[in-house]
């Protein structure tokens, strides 16, 4: 009996083996043929460069995004140097910029001119030669009927005062 089983077991793997050739043979035949194909190039790999550090040397640079308070001047101290009137009591014509000013008309009350200055909120001010105009320290030098001519204290990038004349045209 034992040999009948072991008949009947080698029969059966016989039999299984010859359904399962056929079964992967369009792939063996690929492989045969992707073996015949001529091949692609690949690439060589880039080459890596080595890492060099960077030094951030920008520590002691002033940040630019912190406020910096404006010093004054190296030449305050000098004697005849520009500056603006310490001991001055700004007007009401110093509160507007110079453009926002206008000049409407002049009048002569004897030997004196004065000019008519007209400001954004519609007030009307009478100014001679001497008076100050603008929010740049203007001081009014000469007063004709066609304008007011004046010179300002403009502070430069390096902290000096210059001296700018400005001249403010009749409006009509």
């Amino acid at each position: 009996m034992m040999m009948r089983h072991s008949l009947a077991i080698a029969l059966l793997g016989l039999l299984l083996a010859s359904c399962g050739g056929e079964q992967h043979s369009d792939l063996r035949q690929f492989v045969k043929e992707s073996d015949n194909m001529p091949r692609g190039r690949i690439p060589p790999l880039p080459e890596v460069k080595p890492y060099e550090p960077f030094e951030y040397a920008a520590f002691d640079l002033i940040d630019p995004f912190v406020p910096r308070k404006i010093e004054p001047p190296k030449t305050s101290n000098v004697p005849g140097a520009l500056q603006p009137p310490k001991d001055h009591r700004k007007g009401p014509l110093e509160a507007f910029p110079l453009e926002n000013l206008k000049m409407v008309g002049t009048l002569q009350q004897h030997k004196d001119f004065y000019a008519l200055i007209k400001t954004p909120d519609n007030n009307l001010y009478r100014v001679r030669a001497g008076d100050f105009m603008g929010q740049n320290f203007g001081r009014i030098t000469d007063i004709n009927e066609a304008a007011v001519k004046l010179k300002e204290l403009v502070q430069d990038s390096s902290n000096e005062w210059k001296e700018e004349e400005r001249t403010l045209l009749l409006q009509e």
